[in-house]
């Protein structure tokens, strides 16, 4: 009986892993510049792009965990980037806004991609732009519920 299906060498998921691994070391010192963590910083991106968005949209535009969501919400609003509001539409719902600080914090950051982007010697505009599009199909595939 042959066992190479389970070497590593041969494995999509480990490569992704190491990726994953490789890009959140990537990240660690641009962010610590502007005192943020890498999943403070894609809550932060979600909100430059569109602010005063509901708990739900939130998680559902960065894919990040409810309850870790909850936690990374209650750091961000110690820290004033945020506050969580009451929407005046539907009391029961919270709203999720930048204060100025989180506003101006944008300043700071947008140098960030260009500093990680230019780490990815051997990977040229063309080929980034392929593996995006390969990820996000890795993502739907993975994701997609079992009775579509």
């Amino acid at each position: 009986m042959s066992f190479e299906q389970l070497k590593l060498k041969h494995q999509l998921c480990h490569r992704l892993y190491m990726a994953s691994n490789s890009i959140a070391r990537a990240y660690r010192e641009p962010l610590t510049e502007i005192n943020l963590t890498y999943p403070q910083y894609v809550v932060m991106m979600a909100l430059w792009d569109q602010d005063k968005i509901t708990i739900a949209e939130l998680i559902e535009t960065t894919a990040i965990d409810g309850s870790a969501m909850t936690q990374i919400l209650k750091k961000m609003a110690d820290k004033a980037l945020l506050a969580v509001i009451k929407d005046e539409k539907d009391q029961r719902k919270r709203l999720i806004q930048l204060t100025t600080a989180g506003q101006d914090l944008k300043l700071k950051a947008v140098d960030i991609p260009g500093k990680i982007r230019c780490k990815f010697n051997s990977i040229d505009s063309n080929q980034a732009l392929q593996l995006m599009q390969s990820l996000d199909l890795v993502i739907h595939d993975l994701n997609k519920k079992e009775d579509e």
